[in-house]
């Protein structure tokens, strides 16, 4: 990527993450330029990471060969129309980390033929220990679509998808799923702390635990029911434990969470209009 120019439109969160992990893996700052019209926001992505700022959407994306859009979904349409309308897109490659928006509709308010690449990151990439999904339209090219997954891959792991409907079941799994692991560490620090432990080392073991947990997943060669039966000796306290969840019907919870997730994930497609 050491010749190419990427321009994000819109300079939040998730863009200054992908920002940052780009610089971190050797992307000069010159090559990287972004558009908010924000002048407080357009003051700290330069002051941070050295990058050329504007106020103008296609002032940064007219000599860009990447476009990544990073606005609110609610936003696209009329960012999108704005680049179309005031430039060629067709030799550049498009990526969209606006949750919900179809390709279909991207291509629409484009009306030019254009390689397109929806992803779907997630909260960590602030951290870049984010996971993203890709999907790509038909006109994407192999080159293409490797530059989308590096990019991708400064913030985290990358996969691609093999339909764009499955974006919604990342949404309820990996895009939600931060706040799902979120919510049972605080679940589980509160009850250390009613059970006699202090605030900083309920804390502390809460994340250690589940941090533990979660890299000997993905170090192991094991599946996760494997890892599961590993740690639980027959009569112990695990298995105890383990016990009050199946007579809980956790399994029932978490299937009718993510289903309720993914529902709403397409519920929201479904509401922008082209």
């Amino acid at each position: 990527m050491e010749n190419i120019t990427i321009a994000f439109i819109g300079s939040g969160n998730i863009a200054c993450s992908i920002i940052g992990g780009l610089i971190s893996n050797g992307i000069k700052p010159k090559q990287l330029v972004a558009a908010d019209p924000d002048k407080t926001q357009q003051q700290l992505v330069a002051e941070k990471y050295g990058v050329r700022v504007f106020d103008k959407n296609y002032d940064a994306a007219k000599k860009a060969e990447v476009i990544i859009f990073a606005v609110k979904p609610q936003l696209m349409r009329e960012v999108v129309k704005e680049i179309s309308e005031n430039m060629s897109v067709e030799n550049k490659l498009i990526l969209s980390v606006a949750a919900g928006i179809k390709l279909q509709s991207i291509e629409n308010w484009l009306g030019q033929p254009s390689s397109i690449v929806r992803v779907m990151p997630n909260m960590p990439a602030l951290i870049q220990a984010g996971t993203s999904a890709l999907y790509a339209n038909t006109l994407s090219q192999e080159g293409q679509k490797n530059m989308a997954e590096a990019i991708m891959r400064s913030v985290g792991a990358a996969v691609w998808l093999n339909s764009e409907e499955q974006l919604d079941t990342v949404t309820a799994l990996s895009g939600s799923g931060p706040a799902y692991f979120f919510y049972f560490m605080e679940l589980m620090e509160s009850r250390a702390i009613e059970m006699g432990l202090n605030n900083e080392d309920a804390r502390l073991l809460t994340i250690e635990t589940a941090l533990g947990a979660a890299k000997m997943a993905l170090l192991s060669s094991c599946d996760l029911k494997t890892l599961r039966e590993q740690v639980t000796s027959p009569g112990g306290t695990t298995e105890q434990a383990l016990n009050i969840f199946i007579k809980g019907k956790l399994n029932e919870l978490v299937n009718n969470a993510m289903d309720a997730a993914k529902k709403r994930s397409i519920e929201l497609s479904e509401s922008v209009k082209d």
